[in-house]
């Protein structure tokens, strides 16, 4: 484990001496973690993946996630849903559950023995998107601002609203026998979000509310500022599990309502600390991934249904929801498809799945670890690789529109 810490701090550190030469180079950071990540864990024969499954790697994956969801929820500017909230719920409302629902069929299909709540627990998985692995995608000045904020609005968004879906799935997929009616672990789980739906907005609020009083009064310093919102995730977090309720939900309210009462304020630079923190608990995650893929490729087992199931959940899992869901809208078919084909899946999918491989039992663990380290390859090399193409397609596409727009003399 020494030598993995060691390599982990040396990858950050030449990434931050040359984080602007590797960026104009598209090499961004989990690739390097991924390539460095994947020769230790070969190297030290298991270092990593042996600590995974454990009680402390679950909660270090739930914490981690707490603060990824927070971070998602004050990153949305301009209103609660941006400033095009019909696009935005379209996406969210629409297409979200579609893609769910495309990913559980096509695994009902391609992954026979499967039961439905692990289907489920997959279909969660694979879904959300993450922009960590391809940042560069919502800075590009070349893709329409409303396009990258949507964009931003639907990954801030994404990862609290499947959380609860798949803390239902992995309940029934963990449970005792497949015979537990749905809706027992239904109203079992129901508690547990009801009480986050009251903690993460009040502490939000108050944190919030108390951070504008003391601003005024001149009691804070700029360091202070930041420090709030490190505390507030930690505090809905802990507070909401230690109530009996879900710390995913209240973490990811509680950044909606943070963000929402400091608006008036600029917090862009109180946001640097927790950002920054969120950066390095994302390296971590794509460090771990990338040893356990070594590891899971290397023991082999992947069939030819995971295949099939890995290159649809990348592609059409998206697109054909995201399509569907934007018809009618403001927005033309070429935004339509640069918004269904930018989706990358990053550190929120190896989260859920590091979750499931501690929760399942019975072989079933594996498996869907397998399918999560699949995707999250697949998509750091598709996306990665055809954001700037497809980006650059639909700059042309745009230029050729207005020039034959534009009145002849």
């Amino acid at each position: 484990m020494v030598q993995s810490l060691i390599a982990l701090s040396v990858v950050l550190t030449i990434w931050a001496l040359l984080a602007g030469p590797m960026q104009r180079g598209r090499i961004t950071a989990p690739i390097l973690l991924v390539v460095v990540g994947a020769g230790i864990e070969y190297g030290t024969y298991n270092a990593v993946a042996d600590t995974l499954n454990s009680q402390v790697a679950q909660h270090l994956a739930e914490l981690i996630l707490a603060v990824l969801v927070f971070v998602d929820a004050t990153d949305v500017r301009g209103g609660l849903f941006g400033r095009d909230a019909r696009s935005a719920l379209r996406l969210l409302g629409i297409a979200l559950p579609l893609s769910i629902g495309l990913a559980f069929v096509l695994g009902w299909l391609l992954l026979p023995g499967a039961t439905w709540p692990v289907l489920l627990v997959l279909a969660c998985i694979v879904v959300p998107t993450d922009f960590a692995p391809a940042s560069r995608i919502l800075r590009d000045a070349r893709i329409p601002e409303r396009v990258r904020e949507l964009l931003n609005v639907e990954a801030g968004y994404k990862d609290g609203i499947v959380s609860p879906v798949l803390v239902f799935a992995l309940a029934l997929a963990s449970g005792p026998d497949d015979s537990e009616p749905p809706m027992h672990a239904f109203t079992e789980a129901l508690p547990e979000v009801g009480i986050a739906l009251l903690v993460g907005p009040l502490v939000g609020v108050v944190l919030g509310k108390l951070a504008n009083a003391a601003e005024r009064r001149n009691l804070m310093t700029e360091q202070s500022k930041r420090i709030i919102y490190v505390a507030a995730p930690l505090l809905s977090y802990s507070l909401s599990v230690g109530l009996g309720g879900n710390g995913f939900v209240s973490a990811f309210l509680c950044g909606m309502a943070l963000n929402y009462v400091r608006h008036a304020q600029d917090n862009r630079r109180e946001l640097e600390l927790i950002d920054d923190i969120a950066v390095l608990l994302t390296a971590f995650m794509w460090f771990v991934v990338a040893g356990i893929g070594v590891i899971a490729l290397m023991s082999g087992g992947v069939s030819m249904g995971m295949v099939g199931y890995t290159v649809l959940a990348v592609t059409v899992v998206r697109l054909i929801p995201v399509l569907f869901a934007l018809l009618g809208s403001r927005m033309d078919w070429r935004e339509r498809l640069l918004v269904g084909w930018l989706g990358p899946r990053g550190t929120t999918s190896i989260v859920f799945g590091l979750l499931a491989f501690n929760v399942l039992e019975g072989g079933l663990e594996k498996e869907v670890l397998l399918i999560m380290v699949l995707v999250v390859l697949s998509s750091v090399l598709v996306h990665g690789l055809s954001a700037s193409s497809a980006i650059h397609a639909f700059a042309r596409s745009q230029a050729r529109r207005v020039s034959t727009s534009e009145p002849r003399h």
